[in-house]
């Protein structure tokens, strides 16, 4: 069975870098941004790279798929996922709903 893409996914999330530990989940402001934490700095590109790679993690993608968009030099970012399943809307909405 094939499986179903959306060409292209756009979200915002919240990037808290120099975190303890590195955690996907749970929502800031309104509309909702998804809280990405990193235990990367925010140096050099660190942190962008370690939030590609956890929010790849937490949704079951590949760190290849996402793509910062827009705030490479913010805590406020948009993504861009390429390829996307079809589920990805609900997985996405599974991690704002959690609480961390």
């Amino acid at each position: 069975m094939l499986a179903v893409s959306v060409p292209v996914f756009e979200r915002s999330i919240w990037v808290k870098p120099g975190s303890r530990r590195t955690v996907v989940g749970g929502a800031y402001l309104e509309p909702a941004a998804l809280v990405v934490r990193v235990a990367a700095p925010a140096a050099q590109g660190a942190a962008n790279h370690a939030v590609c790679k956890a929010l790849a993690g937490a949704l079951g993608l590949r760190t290849a798929q996402i793509e910062i968009v827009r705030g490479q030099h913010h805590r406020a970012k948009t993504i861009r996922v390429a390829r996307a399943p079809a589920d990805l809307a609900q997985r996405w909405d599974a991690l704002l709903s959690s609480v961390v």
